[in-house]
C-alpha cells in the first residue's frame, strides 16, 4: 500500500472511531490517572535477568497513554531480512484480530529476504471489537511497514488489555516514529516492561548453546498474570534466537513442547483472546545451521526458556502468594494424567484452601473425583512434598495434621497424586487463589 493510500485509509477509520466513541476527538480518549505502584509478587525474582544481545533483533518501548499515563504500553521489535518466524495462539473462538492477522500472515509465504517487525501495546486488547478491530490492526501494521520499509505481511502485532472496547490505534501509529528512532539491540527490558497489564514484574529468559563454529543465543520475554489456562499459548511470549534454522523447523519445536510448558500452567482457569507466543530466528550467529545433535541441544534450551517463562506468568498470577506444582502419576493414560493434574490446579476449593495454609486433601480427593480422569478410590495415593497423606482409600494412620500444616506454609508448594492404574504421568503449575485476585479483577476496569 502506498504511503497516500495507507495515510487515506488511517484517516477513514480515525472517523469511524469517533463516531463509535462519541468524543469530539478520536486522539483524546480519555486516559486515567497513573495508579499507585502495585506490590510485587513474593514470588517474582530479585530483578530481570541479564538477556544475551541477538543480534538482528532492536527493541523500543514508550509510552503512548492508552489507558495509563507514566508507563510504557506499547513496544516494537525490527528484525533482520530473512528471518524465520513461527507462532502458536490461543484457540480461543473469540480470539482478536491481531491473532488471526498473526496466523494468516505465519500461512503466507514470505517475501525473499523481507525483514520483519512485531508490534505490541498494552492497555487495549482490541478483542471483540468487529471490523473496526480489524481496520485498526492493518492501520497499525499498515503504519509500522511503512516506517521500516518492509511489507505489511511481515508486521505481526498483538494487543492485550481489556476486551470490548475499539482501540485507539492512532496512538499507537502517532509513536511509530519515535520507537523506530530509539530501536537497539539492548533494549529487550524495555519491552518486556511495555506488554505488561496487571503483571507485577517483566518477565524474562535466555539461553547460550554451543553451535557449530559460535555460540547461539536464546531470550525471551512474556506476559500474563490473569486470564491464565491451558489452551496455548496462555500469555503473550515472544521468543529470540540468532540461530540459523527454517520457519518450518521453529515451527515443529515449539508444537513438540508448549503442552508440557505453556499448556500445563494455569491461573484461573480462563483462556485469553489474545494468547500468542511468537519465536523469531534472525539467523546472525556464527554458528553453521542448526542440525543433527547442536539441533537436540537448541531444542533442550528453547524448551528450558520456555518452562521458566512458563513458570514465571504462575509466580506472577493475580495475588499469588503460593507456587504449586500438581504432579500425577501412576495414571492409565496421559491424557488422565493431565485431567487429574488440572482438575486439582483449577479447584477453587483447592487453591483457597492453599492461600489458606490448610492442609484439606479432601478437596484433591474430590477434584479427581469429577475431572473424568479413570481412578480408582483403593489405590490413590496423595502426598504434600514427602508426607503421606492418603493411600489405598483411607487416611495414612501416621499422617498428622500439623505436620501438613507446617508444610503449607511453604511458598512453594509440590502435590503429588498416584492414581495406581499405570505408568503415564504429568506436571502442571499453579497458584493460590487470595483475596488480592478478586480485588484486581473487580477493579480491572476501573
Amino acid at each position: 500500500m502506498g504511503k497516500k493510500a495507507w495515510k487515506a485509509k488511517a484517516k477513514a477509520l480515525k472517523k469511524k472511531l469517533k463516531a463509535l466513541r462519541g468524543a469530539a476527538d478520536p486522539a483524546a480518549t480519555p486516559v486515567k490517572a497513573t495508579k499507585p505502584a502495585k506490590p510485587v509478587s513474593p514470588l517474582a525474582a530479585a530483578s530481570f535477568p541479564t538477556l544475551p544481545v541477538i543480534k538482528g533483533a532492536e527493541f523500543a518501548a514508550i509510552g503512548a497513554g492508552i489507558k495509563y499515563q507514566n508507563r510504557k504500553d506499547v513496544m516494537l521489535v525490527r528484525l533482520a531480512p530473512g528471518t524465520a518466524i513461527a507462532g502458536v495462539f490461543t484457540r480461543s473462538t473469540t480470539r482478536s484480530g491481531c491473532v488471526r492477522d498473526c496466523q494468516t500472515k505465519l500461512a503466507t509465504k514470505v517475501p525473499e529476504g523481507a525483514g520483519a517487525a512485531i508490534i505490541v501495546n498494552s492497555g487495549n486488547s482490541n478483542a471483540f471489537t468487529g471490523a473496526i478491530g480489524d481496520q485498526a490492526v492493518a492501520a497499525v501494521t499498515g503504519g509500522v511497514a511503512h516506517k521500516l520499509g518492509i511489507p505489511a505481511s511481515r508486521v505481526f502485532s498483538s494487543s492485550t488489555g481489556v476486551i470490548g472496547e475499539p482501540l485507539p490505534f492512532e496512538k499507537i501509529t502517532a509513536v511509530i516514529d519515535a520507537l523506530a528512532g530509539e530501536l537497539s539491540e539492548e533494549a529487550i527490558q524495555g519491552a518486556a516492561e511495555a506488554i505488561m497489564t496487571t503483571d507485577t514484574f517483566p518477565k524474562g529468559a535466555a539461553a547460550v548453546l554451543q553451535g557449530d563454529g559460535g555460540p547461539i543465543h536464546i531470550s525471551g520475554i512474556a506476559k500474563g498474570s490473569g486470564m491464565i489456562a491451558p489452551d496455548m499459548a496462555t500469555m503473550l511470549v515472544y521468543i529470540f534466537t540468532d540461530a540459523k534454522i527454517s520457519a518450518a523447523n521453529l515451527q515443529k519445536m515449539i508444537w513438540r513442547n508448549v503442552d508440557d510448558t505453556f499448556n500445563s500452567i494455569t491461573v484461573d482457569s480462563d483462556t485469553s483472546t489474545s494468547d500468542t507466543l511468537l519465536i523469531a530466528a534472525t539467523g546472525k550467529s556464527d554458528a553453521a545451521e542448526v542440525k543433527g545433535p547442536v539441533a537436540k541441544a537448541f531444542e533442550a534450551a528453547l524448551r528450558g526458556v520456555m518452562m521458566n517463562l512458563a513458570h514465571q506468568v504462575v509466580r506472577d498470577g493475580e495475588g499469588a502468594t503460593k507456587f504449586v506444582e500438581v504432579q500425577v502419576t501412576g495414571a492409565a493414560t496421559d491424557a488422565d494424567a493431565h485431567k487429574a493434574a488440572l482438575a486439582i490446579a483449577n479447584s477453587p476449593l483447592v487453591k483457597t484452601a492453599i492461600a489458606g495454609q490448610d492442609p484439606n486433601w479432601g478437596r484433591i480427593v474430590a477434584a479427581i473425583g469429577k475431572s473424568g480422569a479413570e481412578a480408582d478410590r483403593d489405590r490413590l495415593t496423595i502426598k504434600f512434598g514427602d508426607i503421606l497423606l492418603a493411600e489405598k482409600g483411607w487416611r495414612n494412620p501416621d499422617y498428622k495434621e500439623e505436620d501438613g500444616a507446617a508444610y503449607m506454609l511453604n511458598p512453594e508448594l509440590l502435590i503429588h497424586v498416584d492414581l495406581g492404574l499405570g505408568k503415564a504421568s504429568r506436571s502442571v503449575w499453579t497458584c493460590d487463589l487470595t483475596n488480592r485476585y478478586i480485588e484486581i479483577n473487580a477493579d480491572y476496569r476501573s
